[in-house]
């Protein structure tokens, strides 16, 4: 599986780079490539009323970007604005499912939005978890009740830090039989 990681607006590539390491080494026979192109935050997904951005035209934009690199098998955006999606506060990120595309914010990954120093190992490793979770949504797995799992449903960070980055058992096994025709995307550590 080929991966592509695409910048939307203004991203460390400090952090970037961590997560690519991270989705290379959790996901076998997969080569994570960052995009040297930058895409701008689509001006109409800022809702000045919530003072965040529509996660739904930052990931349209990641789509209308897909259709002319389409040499990859999925396309990663990572932004770090605060995301939303109507009926929620916030989220951490979203993901066609299934589909191609997926979009991970950093804004609500960073310690320090919550009172705490700034840790980039930390950012790192949330952002590894959101952006593993999102891409399981593309491969077409949905939440899954294990609260130690990837794809468990993280309300807040409390619950991004305490699961794992790697798919359970059910996941993993789902993921051998509908992705990439069954060939083994996790590596298992």
């Amino acid at each position: 599986m080929k991966i592509g990681i695409v910048r939307v607006g203004q991203v460390d590539s400090s952090v970037i780079s961590r997560i690519q390491e991270g989705l290379d080494t959790i996901f076998a026979n997969t080569k994570t490539t960052l995009i040297a192109e930058t895409l701008p935050i689509p001006e109409e997904a800022y809702a000045k009323t919530r003072q965040q951005y529509r996660s739904e035209f930052i990931l349209g934009a990641i789509r209308n970007f897909g259709e002319t690199h389409n040499s990859f098998d999925r396309i990663l955006g990572i932004v770090d604005v605060d995301l939303f999606v109507p009926k929620l506060n916030f989220i951490f990120g979203e993901a066609e499912y299934p589909g191609k595309v997926a979009a991970i914010s950093l804004w609500r990954l960073r310690p320090e939005f919550y009172g705490k120093a700034e840790d980039n190992q930390v950012l790192a490793e949330r952002g590894t978890k959101e952006a593993v979770h999102e891409l399981g949504h593309t491969l077409g797995l949905k939440h899954c009740a294990n609260p130690f799992c990837v794809m468990y449903f993280s309300n807040s960070i409390f619950e991004t830090d305490r699961k794992q980055s790697l798919f359970c058992n059910k996941c993993y096994l789902k993921t051998m039989i509908t992705a990439d025709k069954g060939k083994v995307l996790e590596k298992r550590v």
